[in-house]
């Protein structure tokens, strides 16, 4: 059986719904194929623990999702909301925890209880971390020029580039060129000596990757966090209602709307291509879908090493494919409880220590050492642990009384990918939760049901290669232009007609929405421009590119 379309989207996740999303609202037939039987990728709420339970399997927490993105698809409609998220608690093994409340005097008075200096140096880490923001956060929203190339439309992009980025000064190009390049270790250090304050805040220089936070690179990694936006906030995040599925379901919503057919149970089983031009998916029960335009958001690897003959592409791009870092230690734990943690140190039923993050994590060097036991090939003694309680603003997560737990948990080797290691994970789970036993006694006799994903279910079963969230490593060699091929950020492949826009894709890490978006306004400027081509003639064009070259006489 063959079917017709306009553009086939290859995934069904949070980036392959907002480009389905824009692709109908433009007027195109537009079919979205999914292999689970469910949409939302990495975004998704499951029910691993009976249909009273809705869990937010991986991903946890939105931030990044653009608000024009929002109002476009008008996603509060479809039953978008997000509960903003309280501040940062981190109960300490000795006794006693640090919070940084988003009031600015209570703030200060938290941090000094470990260091006066470090409560007097954290606005000034605050505004450094803000004006970077402002340079490197408006380019996270813009398809990128090839950088190196001498055809007259990307010079042009290029020197707008540099026009954008001209109210530089020394001293800004040097902040930026130290944040991209060194640790967070390296950020950190320069303005905070506490242990409490430093473990905290490392966390997010680590978060989903495959390095240590005395690793270069992972400066960034903070940033790319920081500079999200909730409901104007910069670097706020929040729960969605009805878990992150909540986000996909409203994006979903959104793309029927406009038109658009979503499939799910529809595995794409090969990208098809002729002369260089992509003509349309097989399913892997055997359907075809004919298309003269694919949109793939699988990782790169499975998009460009299994859907299309790599036989086909170029080889350098090959080359650069092959050479692609997804390597991940985390695990994720979901857990249903009876009842709420106590916190030995803190035993006040507070809404903003259970609405906010609670971070297990004693010092840097305390997770700097559960990195390197990891990459000598043994799960984390330690393990640190950033970890959620969403029902505590959303009552449909749990019944009433009862409540549903995220712990985002790093390091077990990367190498566990390769296969499941269930009984290593459940032991390793064990010291995860025996952790929050230390800082909250109790803890353990309150978990109803647990599920432990490690690095090989990311990978088989979510389509996330070597269990990495951002279907790639957020570091310097592969971002921005180099995101995930030497010239082709722009969103574009070697194959005429076939467009890129998962999380391997620039923009991409984390849930932004930011890749499907751009990669339809790549996509409708390139029809554009193929329209304008075919109304002018050949002769035409060269007599027009003539006369713009010529210069007048005495110039």
């Amino acid at each position: 059986m063959t079917g017709q379309a306009d553009v086939v989207v290859v995934g069904g996740g949070h980036n392959g719904l907002v480009a389905a999303a824009y692709l109908a609202r433009a007027g195109l037939k537009t079919v979205v194929c999914e292999r689970r039987e469910v949409t939302g990728g990495a975004a998704v709420s499951e029910h691993p623990f009976g249909p009273d339970y809705t869990v937010t399997s991986l991903s946890y927490v939105v931030s990044l999702l653009p608000p024009d993105l929002v109002r476009d698809l008008r996603l509060e409609q479809h039953g978008y909301h997000v509960y903003p998220q309280g501040p940062y608690f981190a109960p300490r093994a000795e006794g006693g925890y640090l919070r940084l409340p988003d009031d600015p005097a209570q703030r200060h008075a938290e941090i000094a209880k470990f260091s006066a200096a470090d409560a007097d140096a954290y606005p000034g880490y605050e505004q450094h971390l803000a004006a970077i923001g402002k340079v490197l956060g408006p380019l996270l929203h813009q398809i990128p020029p090839r950088l190196g190339s001498r055809r007259p439309q990307e010079l042009l992009r290029q020197a707008r580039l540099l026009t954008q980025l001209r109210g530089i000064d020394e001293r800004g190009a040097v902040d930026v060129t130290r944040l991209l390049t060194g640790s967070i270790a390296d950020l950190l250090e320069g303005y905070f000596e506490s242990d409490a304050l430093l473990g905290l805040l490392s966390v997010s220089g680590v978060i989903g990757t495959w390095a240590g936070p005395r690793s270069a690179g992972t400066a960034y990694v903070m940033l790319h966090h920081h500079i999200g936006e909730t409901e104007g906030q910069s670097g706020a995040w929040g729960f969605p209602r009805g878990g992150m599925g909540g986000v996909s379901a409203a994006l979903a919503r959104a793309a029927r709307m406009f038109g658009a057919q979503i499939r799910t149970d529809a595995e794409v089983a090969q990208i098809r291509t002729r002369d260089g031009q992509v003509t349309g998916v097989t399913l892997a029960s055997g359907e075809s879908i004919d298309a003269p335009l694919v949109v793939t958001t699988a990782h790169p690897q499975i998009s460009f090493l299994r859907l299309l003959d790599p036989a086909d592409l170029p080889a350098d791009f090959v080359a650069d494919i092959r050479g692609w870092r997804s390597r991940s230690g985390t695990v994720k734990i979901n857990l249903a409880l009876d009842r709420l943690p106590v916190f030995a140190s803190y035993p006040d039923p507070d809404p903003a220590v259970y609405g906010g993050t609670i971070v297990l994590a004693e010092s840097l060097d305390d997770i700097e050492n559960a990195y390197q036991q990891a990459v000598s090939g043994a799960p984390a003694t330690l393990p640190f642990a950033d970890i959620c309680i969403p029902s505590v603003f959303d009552d449909s997560l749990a019944p009433a009384g009862k409540h549903v737990m995220s712990l985002f948990t790093q390091w077990v080797p990367h190498t566990y990918a390769g296969a499941p290691h269930e009984g290593e994970l459940a032991a390793y789970a064990d010291r995860v939760l025996a952790r929050l036993e230390t800082v909250a006694p109790g803890f353990t006799s309150s978990v109803l049901h647990r599920q432990v994903i490690g690095p090989h279910q990311m990978q088989e079963e979510y389509g996330l290669v070597g269990g990495n969230i951002f279907h790639g490593e957020l570091s310097l060699g592969q971002m921005f232009h180099a995101r995930p091929a030497a010239g082709y950020a722009d969103l574009r492949t070697p194959v005429r007609g076939l467009y890129q826009a998962g999380s391997a894709t620039h923009g991409g890490g984390g849930v932004t929405g930011i890749p499907g978006r751009n990669v339809v306004r790549q996509v409708l400027a390139d029809r554009r421009a193929e329209r304008w081509r075919r109304r002018v003639p050949r002769n035409g064009r060269a007599e027009r590119a003539s006369r713009v070259g010529k210069t007048p006489a005495g110039s």
